[in-house]
């Protein structure tokens, strides 16, 4: 097996330029019982907004400090030995700008065989280790405490989490062989795989504990106080740990391979076969059910290895960079200073969209929300269905008493539109028609305050025709959730010729203090994301219309590595919505996009489509047989060739809309899928994808990145 200690680790110096070190902070504490604890604290010298990170230069101080305290326990002057982090952070795992630029696959290797090295040692101090998880712990910040011999866990932690597999990695320090024999593989199964792909899901530090990650939980107020005396406990032998999780014999040899097995055959059907990293990881949890830790920190060596160096690890972080960095700093949006202030909002409509709009302003500004619909049974309908959804979240503990009561207050409904004049930011959900736009906006404008800001929700409808009839559509302003409003990340901020400053930088405040991340567009049919889905939809849509069965074309879109094929994204959104975005882009672009009388045709039914158990399109249901039967084609396209239809296809749409301007760059594109579509990390987006396709250079000659993102070659 590999000896650590005698690996040469100096190619990794170059990786220390710019590292932000994070420096293992050493102090001795007597305990009660008179045992001494040696207590490293790991910090970067920088605010909670800059977490710990472990690179190489901060694993090799981590080393260094390790080795020293297993000379001074060898020697009887410590008793054990103990690691927390900074204020609300232990570590935020490894440095990934550090991982990106590795520059070959050895390298890649030597990141993972330091990690292992370092954090190893942990676990063979010749005295036990306490890891004190006293905030957020992700990555190699958990895989410390999973080295260390005994854990307790903040209860106000910000989260827990090995979210490698959502960013195209494994926990390559140990994570994906301790973990299971830790908590047991369908546990460690949720964490390492089904979280992650869940859009990165965290555990709160309470479902860690109950998962058996942690021996002990403690209240923020006295953590660290709790958690010495426990570990004193634990040393003098008043404190018996159990651990109900761990895996026995009988787990081992049957439930462990029939886990696997269901994990293996959920991800064939929720996310086909091409992402590697969920795949990698089952392989590694699979194993690590028999043999040596020794074997399996060598088995994440060579997996680390193997995906740092792919092309799914570097599109990932392209994705990284621009959630992390371009989403926070949005490109285009005014001065911040030039926002007005909203103290109150105003939702014309009381539908399931206006209704998640108040809900997600109203818990996320805490200012007064109105609501007004044709009739008042609407309205009681619409802040019922308000007040029933603040209830469960109180039911659930995220909302004490008080504060839910309080969000219950600020929501009121009316049908008397007066009630809008001291409103600030007005947005519509109506039905998805210029003219009832133009005319709700009409009323409004005659009632609020002269700079009172106007919002429109469409999906693809021109935000300036929709304002033309406005004494001011300056104050009009395109403002486009993503359903479920409540998760979908993204809003698309639509600025006009007519759009003001103010206007464009209130919204973008809005956007911001709702918790979402706002791209600037221009006013263009689709604008971005709806766009781009018209053109999937739309060669879906072509391909079954010619003669080729829906399952086939499911599956000829499966390498595009989208959440969910063509047709069971349509029955998501909606198949009369649908059929209108399809009819607004022919209109727009009737030489490059597709629509089909049949899209109207199946609108109409109640259900259009079958599916398996993982929700996967399987075929038209009879009804829509029988609705379209005399009007499909006899002409099947393969996969192949309609796959390299939308590649191409959305090639040139992408840029023709740069071209056009409709946003500064591709990043903006790609960040608006990442966000508003759901498109896979491993990808990059969608431009990354069709660079390495060959999409572009079939498009129009050329790539959209210069170098095309690729990793790195072994």
């Amino acid at each position: 097996m590999v000896n650590y200690d005698e690996i040469d680790f100096s190619p990794l110096t170059a990786l220390t330029d710019g590292e932000v070190i994070t420096h293992s902070r050493v102090r001795d504490i007597t305990l009660p019982s008179g045992k001494v604890l040696a207590l490293i604290t790991l910090d970067n010298g920088r605010d909670h907004t800059r977490p710990n990170t472990l690179g190489p230069a901060t694993l090799t101080e981590l080393a260094a400090t390790l080795t020293t305290l297993a000379t001074r326990a060898a020697s009887g002057e410590i008793h054990a030995i103990g690691i927390t982090g900074k204020q609300y952070i232990l570590a935020a795992g490894a440095d990934l700008s550090d991982i990106s630029r590795v520059g070959s696959k050895d390298n890649a290797r030597l990141i993972a065989q330091l990690g292992h090295k370092v954090l190893g040692m942990l676990g063979d101090l010749g005295v036990p280790s306490f890891a004190f998880v006293n905030g957020l712990a992700l990555g190699g910040g958990l895989e410390i405490a999973l080295n260390s011999t005994y854990r307790t866990v903040d209860a106000s932690a910000a989260a827990i989490a090995l979210p490698e597999v959502f960013l195209g990695i494994i926990p390559g320090w140990g994570g994906a062989y301790l973990l299971p024999n830790l908590i047991g593989i369908e546990n460690a199964l949720e964490v390492v795989i089904s979280n992650p792909l869940k859009q990165n899901r965290m555990l709160k530090p309470q479902q860690a504990f109950d998962y058996g990650i942690f021996d002990a939980i403690f209240p923020a107020a006295t953590y660290l106080e709790s958690s010495l005396a426990w570990a004193d406990g634990v040393l003098t032998g008043a404190v018996k740990v159990e651990r109900k999780n761990e895996p026995g014999k009988l787990e081992r040899l049957t439930k462990w391979p029939i886990a696997v097995k269901m994990a293996r055959g959920m991800l064939e059907s929720k996310i086909g076969t091409i992402p590697r990293s969920p795949y990698a990881a089952l392989e590694l949890l699979d194993k690590a059910k028999s043999g040596t830790k020794a074997e399996g920190f060598a088995r994440e060596d060579e997996a680390l290895a193997d995906l740092v160096t792919g092309d799914q690890f570097a599109a990932s972080m392209y994705a990284f960079d621009l959630v992390q960095k371009r989403a926070k700093r949005p490109v285009g949006a005014p001065d911040k200073t030039l926002a007005k202030k909203v103290t109150k909002v105003g939702i014309i409509g009381a539908g399931l969209m206006a209704s998640q709009f108040a809900l997600l302003f109203v818990r996320k500004l805490q200012v007064p929300v109105l609501i007004t619909d044709l009739d008042q049974a609407r309205v009681d309908k619409g802040v019922a269905y308000i007040h029933e959804e603040i209830g469960k979240l109180e039911a659930k503990g995220r909302l004490d008493t008080d504060a839910a009561n309080r969000l219950r207050a600020l929501v009121t409904g009316t049908t008397d539109k007066s009630l809008y004049a001291d409103c600030d930011f007005v947005i519509e959900a109506v039905f998805e028609e210029v003219g009832v736009k133009q005319a709700v906006f009409g009323e409004i404008e005659k009632i609020v305050a002269d700079d009172a800001i106007l919002a429109t929700n469409t999906s693809s409808l021109s935000v300036e025709e929709i304002g033309s009839k406005l004494e001011h559509p300056e104050r009009l302003v395109g403002f486009h959730f993503f359903n479920p409003v409540a998760v979908m990340p993204l809003i698309e901020i639509v600025k006009t010729h007519h759009t003001t400053d103010a206007a464009l930088s209130t919204a973008f405040v809005v956007a911001k203090g709702l918790g979402k991340n706002a791209v600037l567009t221009a006013d263009a049919p689709g604008f971005v994301v709806n766009r781009l889905l018209a053109k999937v939809m739309g060669e879906a849509a072509r391909a079954v219309y010619d003669g080729t069965p829906v399952a086939e074309v499911e599956r000829a879109f499966a390498p595009l590595g989208l959440p969910m094929g063509p047709f069971q994204l349509i029955d998501l959104v909606g198949w009369k919505v649908a059929a209108h975005v399809q009819d607004t882009m022919v209109h727009a672009f009737p030489d490059r996009f597709y629509a089909n009388e049949n899209f109207h045709q199946l609108a109409e039914l109640s259900e259009v489509v079958e599916k398996d158990k993982g929700g996967r399109v399987t075929g038209f249901t009879k009804a829509a047989e029988k609705a379209l039967k005399g009007n499909v084609g006899t002409s099947p396209a393969s996969a192949d060739t309609i796959l390299r239809r939308v590649q191409d296809g959305l090639a040139t749409e992408i840029k023709l809309m740069l071209d056009a301007g409709v946003v500064p760059e591709v990043e903006d594109i790609d960040l608006c899928l990442i966000l508003g579509a759901g498109w896979p990390f491993i990808d990059g987006g969608a431009s990354p994808y069709l660079d390495r396709e060959g999409a572009s250079e079939r498009a129009f000659g050329d790539t959209f990145h210069h170098p095309v993102i690729r990793g790195v070659d072994a």
